[in-house]
């Protein structure tokens, strides 16, 4: 490119401002700088311009069409006025506030995914990973490609969809493919270098002897972006199933470090702890939604808290500090396979609900009590938001061997037609684990969960949230009273965010195709009147 034209490329572009790694830590306002906001995942933000007293004001300011796109999942990060949104193997940097491409940046090496969940940013830079499991470094402002770094061998199956988790200096991702019988890890890479610094196994090496495994250990994957406590320098990261996910028999045992959340040293990727929410699973209830970080009073004494409502049915609060449970409670109705979690944290499992070659109906279903799309909890009200699935499935299960690379979860399952199930918005207060309100949404066309739309609690005493039919809507944070809403006309298919630019507030989503950003609405400005120039004759 001419450098004069590349020269005025750049004065043209809002500035990047570099983003430091102590401005990741502080709670979300005009900014919103990584996939959950900040690092707790808590997905809540300061700012209340937007309330529940004129909220009824809401309208549409500008759509962003990703041409090719077949499901965006992506939670946009914003920066100092400019949006970054993320296709599958693509980056599109926007203005914030009109929705105008400012660059456009597509890998074109991998073969294309059907979606991509998200970037982070450091420093001057940006990250991303591509379908094919590489890890890209992007200039922030222009759009040029820094480094990039094949972290794991699609050959091998594995894959990659997750955004990023930047911390200091360094950027940590997972893997997908646990059911096509690849062995989970979690990888971390000098933010400037793109060197590796560590990587951490989720489940053993075949020829390791593990007590927890037999046969041939695989699952375990990291397909989530994971949490961190910088004063603990503690990163929380969540795993997949075991793999065979629905025939157990062939791997006896607990299946470490499956179906678990981890809490790892991010210098040097060793493990401090663990807590496994679902031990030797046989129903597909990967523990991957985000551990939400929260400090409040918890029994009548401050605790660093770590908190889930996992895919298994339980609502679970953790002491962050050990991974010790303090609440283990049920958070849908329809939950048949445990009678509820020990005082140690292990489920109280029900005989006979495993998957056998007739059938077994359990619940929840496969999809889970919920699933990735993220919760949010509001420090205002103590509570945590969830849309969550009251559904059941028939699991069937066989010894038949998987097919190479099939990603069948090596079993011959057979899923009958899902009963009917309910979506629904839960309010969750987590001193107990009791719900305190909850609001039915629209399922999907087969009354089951379909696009998996998340949450966002804000400081103007609301949560948005969406439903299976396109509806994005806003209620009162505290008592669950739906305040708005806007039909998208697409299903919503990744979880909503919030940000500012130049003292105006916007919420944003992506919804099928497309991503929606609104503000209250502002009269037009009247037109001015035409100036007609005078001409002599």
């Amino acid at each position: 490119m001419n450098w004069r034209v590349f020269a005025s490329l750049l004065l043209a572009l809002p500035m990047f401002g570099g983003i430091l790694y102590l401005d990741i830590t502080k709670a979300p306002a005009d900014n919103w700088l990584s996939y959950s906001g900040d690092y707790s995942g808590r997905r809540f933000s300061a700012l209340a311009q937007i309330g529940a007293n004129n909220v009824d004001s809401l309208v549409p300011q500008w759509v962003f069409h990703v041409p090719g796109a077949v499901r965006l999942e992506v939670t946009p990060i914003v920066v100092n006025g400019v949006m970054y949104i993320t296709n599958s193997n693509e980056v599109y940097a926007l203005d914030a506030a009109t929705g105008r491409s400012l660059w456009h940046y597509r890998y074109s090496g991998a073969r294309k995914s059907d979606y991509n969940r998200g970037a982070a940013v450091l420093d001057d830079r940006l990250f991303f990973v591509t379908s094919d499991a590489r890890l890209v470094a992007l200039h922030a402002t222009t759009g040029a490609r820094l480094w990039d770094v094949q972290y794991a061998d699609p050959d091998k199956f594995y894959s990659a969809t997750l955004a990023p988790l930047a911390i200091n200096g360094k950027v940590i991702v997972g893997v997908s493919g646990g059911d096509c019988g690849v062995r989970g890890f979690i990888d971390a890479y000098d933010a400037a270098t793109g060197k590796r610094a560590w990587r951490f196994w989720t489940v053993p090496d075949p020829s390791d002897t593990a007590a927890s495994w037999g046969g041939h250990p695989s699952g375990g994957a990291t397909w989530m972006t994971g949490t961190y406590d910088p004063e603990q320098n503690l990163l929380f990261w969540t795993t997949g199933n075991p793999g065979n996910a629905f025939y157990g028999r062939g791997r006896p045992g607990d299946n470490l470090y499956s179906d678990c959340v981890l809490a790892l040293d991010p210098d040097t990727g060793k493990l401090k702890w663990y807590f496994q929410f679902t031990p030797h699973d046989t129903h597909d209830w990967d523990a991957e939604e985000i551990p939400v970080l929260i400090d409040a009073n918890f029994g009548g004494s401050p605790r660093r808290l770590l908190v889930q409502a996992n895919r298994n049915g339980f609502f679970y609060v953790l002491d962050r500090t050990n991974g010790k449970m303090l609440v283990g409670k049920p958070f849908v109705d329809k939950l048949t396979w445990a009678r509820g979690i020990l005082p140690g944290g292990r489920p109280d499992e029900i005989p006979g609900t495993e998957p056998t070659p007739e059938g077994n109906l359990v619940c929840p279903g496969n999809v889970g009590a919920t699933n990735w799309f993220s919760p949010s909890y509001s420090p205002d009200t103590g509570l945590f938001y969830v849309n969550a699935i009251e559904a059941c499935d028939h699991y069937f299960s066989s010894t038949r061997a998987a097919e190479a690379g099939g990603c069948s979860n090596g079993t011959g399952i057979t899923r009958e037609t899902p009963h009917t199930g309910n979506f629904v918005l839960l309010a969750i207060d987590i001193q107990t684990g009791a719900i305190r309100w909850r609001i039915p949404l629209v399922s999907g066309e087969d009354e089951y969960i379909s696009s998996m739309p998340g949450t966002l609690a804000t400081a103007g005493k609301l949560v948005f949230f969406g439903d299976d039919a396109g509806y994005f809507a806003a209620a009162n944070a505290q008592n669950g009273k739906i305040l708005w809403s806007f039909q998208t006309g697409q299903m919503i298919t990744a979880s909503p965010m919030t940000y500012a630019v130049k003292g105006r507030q916007y919420v944003a989503l992506a919804s099928g195709t497309d991503v929606f950003s609104f503000a209250l609405f502002q009269p037009a400005a009247p037109l001015s009147r035409p100036v007609v120039r005078e001409i002599e004759r």
